[in-house]
């Protein structure tokens, strides 16, 4: 089983961004972390803060992994596009927000992603990466 985690702008700098938001950890300790606990599975990683490569890889990911962990950050709130490629590939697609997008601002609370996904995983910390990949290990 191959998986690949895309994540947008800003969670780059996880670890060091709102620590009491984001948490302290780097993506990169949380990615080896998966990557041990999930041994049968290939965990693959893409991380942009450009809205275009993110559309671009999940439309070059479609059919060459068996399911794509997304976390497009602000990207969520303000993209069409990004639902768009979302719609047009096969390849199911498990939304993940670290924080509750529902305790924050107003504008967090919309998702034009959402619709296209096979499910939303939000607020549980880094832990939900390890939920959304334990969805694709269930399939």
């Amino acid at each position: 089983m191959k998986i690949i985690i895309i994540n947008g702008p800003n969670l780059n700098l996880l670890g060091k961004r709102e620590p009491s938001i984001y948490g302290d950890i780097s993506f990169e300790n949380v990615l080896q972390q998966l990557q041990i606990e999930f041994l049968g599975i290939e965990i693959s990683y893409y991380q942009s803060n450009v809205e275009g490569e993110l559309i671009n890889k999940i439309q070059e990911s479609d059919g060459h992994v068996d399911g794509i962990v997304l976390n497009a950050g602000a990207y969520t709130h303000t993209s069409i596009a990004l639902g768009d490629a979302i719609k047009a590939i096969k390849t199911a697609v498990v939304e993940v927000h670290i924080s509750n997008i529902f305790s924050r601002e107003d504008f967090r609370h919309v998702s034009y992603i959402s619709p296209y996904c096979a499910g939303s995983i939000i607020g549980f910390g880094m832990d939900s990466y390890r939920l959304a990949i334990k969805y694709f290990q269930g399939k």
